[in-house]
């Protein structure tokens, strides 16, 4: 048995706090081990009581989660960009203690190596980590030598998926931050939109949860932490093949009471999907449309038409389910021809929520990469650590800008640029409303009940 002091480094709570679950999954397979774990979480516990806790704890290794390297708004620079603190918490951790320092999650499998290098961390983990850490820990306690980076393992199967290990404080802490918890339902996507880091980092086909276990997992948080509400982190959540269905059906059979949102791709959806998604405990919906008109969706390889998307749209407010868009202009292929034409496109929306990205944040193995190698925004010896944007050339990003911010005034549901959507967010915080606060958002028609003779 090794003692492993694992911290969760997250400190953003934009656009609301998110509970670590890759810490926590890690920690549950770390204890199944065998192995004694403290988990420690920057943003719910601060930074006061790190010491004290390393000092009791006495941990023989320490493992730090990276969850996200910036916050992919361009608006916001090198302030949006959060492998510097990262970096602090390195050097503050080395004066604490002399147990090695290792760092996995989803922003280090991005680019390993320049980020271990950058923090100064003695051993970076690839990929998923219910397997490969607690042999990694074997290994540095055994006094084995070990490899600086420890490449990926063999995918993990659905039924290999680590039960998370949740934290009461933490629990308590995001329910009355964001009035919600994260939960997987599979991992992985077989989409190949060119800015997008999902395949690289989960693979391209889909690795499913039994719908019964997660189910079990769902009851158990109600039971035990009286957690009501939980967000679905997949990639996308309807996957084309409609294994979902099986969830959602387990999920109305048990009727364990719990109400639920994911990232949807708006594809393949109808009324009669949104209705049985609604029974099972659905109440609103984050969709990645990407991008607002049929040039530029074909510019980042999403293979689906805006025709599709306003379908969808009109299909959620018939259903009475809030959904929120995810849009990037700038893109492969934008013009201010397309620029127009998709801020036509949004106004079709109606009343829905468009969250409005100005450029797209490029990242390492992804095609957009290989775009802005050919068509010069940056050259191969370009460093991708900090963040750098793909803006169309055929289009003059300040006059987008400008653009979008007139097209959106006014609107409470149009937000752009991102910042503009935190605060407001934040001021609904302040007023005591949790969750993703679509439902907040947008105001579906009172409905009238029928009067029986």
């Amino acid at each position: 048995m090794s003692r492993v002091f694992f911290i969760s480094s997250n400190t953003t709570v934009d656009p609301y706090p998110v509970y670590p679950l890759g810490m926590a999954v890690v920690c549950g397979a770390l204890i199944a081990a065998g192995h004694k774990v403290r988990q420690y979480d920057c943003l719910a516990l601060g930074m006061e009581l790190l010491r004290e806790q390393i000092d009791e704890f006495a941990p023989e290794v320490i493992g730090i989660s990276l969850r996200n390297i910036d916050n992919i708004d361009s608006f916001c620079g090198e302030d949006g960009w959060y492998l510097a603190r990262t970096r602090e918490l390195v050097n503050q951790l080395r004066s604490y203690s002399s147990a090695p320092i290792v760092v996995g999650g989803p922003a280090l499998t991005i680019m390993p190596e320049i980020i271990a290098d950058y923090l100064g961390v003695d051993h970076a983990l690839i990929g998923e980590g219910e397997a490969s850490f607690p042999a990694l820990v074997e290994d540095l306690t055994a006094g084995r030598s070990v490899a600086k980076i420890i490449e990926r393992q063999a995918p993990l199967g659905g039924a290999d998926f680590g039960s998370p290990c949740y934290v009461p404080e933490f629990v308590k802490f995001y329910s009355e931050k964001s009035g919600m918890l994260n939960f997987q339902t599979k991992r992985g996507c077989p989409f190949q939109c060119s800015y997008c880091s999902y395949p690289h980092l989960e693979g391209h086909s889909y690795r499913k949860r039994d719908p019964r276990t997660i189910v079990d997992e769902l009851a158990a948080l109600k039971q035990e932490h009286g957690v009501d509400k939980v967000f679905f982190t997949d990639s996308v959540f309807n996957d084309p093949q409609g294994d979902y269905l099986e969830l959602v059906e387990e999920l109305i059979r048990r009727d364990i009471g719990i109400g639920w949102a994911a990232f949807f791709r708006p594809q393949g959806l109808g009324k009669q999907e949104l209705e049985l998604m609604k029974r099972s405990g659905l109440y609103a919906l984050e969709l990645g449309t990407d991008a607002a008109s049929d040039r530029t969706l074909a510019g980042i390889n999403k293979r689906l038409s805006f025709a599709e998307i306003l379908k969808l749209n009109e299909a959620c407010w018939e259903a009475r389910l809030p959904a929120a868009h995810y849009i990037m202009f700038g893109g492969p292929g934008e013009t201010a021809e397309t620029l127009e034409e998709g801020l036509q496109n949004i106004e079709a929306l109606g009343r829905a929520v468009v969250f409005g990205f100005s450029g797209i944040r490029i990242h390492p193995n992804a095609p957009l990469e290989k775009l802005a190698i050919e068509q010069g925004i940056i050259t191969p010896e370009t460093s991708l650590l900090k963040p750098v944007y793909y803006f169309s050339p055929e289009i003059d990003r300040d006059w987008m800008n400008e653009r979008i911010t007139a097209s959106f005034a006014g609107r409470m549901d149009r937000i752009f640029p991102p910042s503009v959507g935190l605060e407001k967010m934040r001021e609904m915080t302040a007023l005591g409303f949790r969750g993703l606060m679509w439902d907040r958002i947008i105001r579906f028609p009172r409905q009238r009940k029928q009067v029986t003779a």
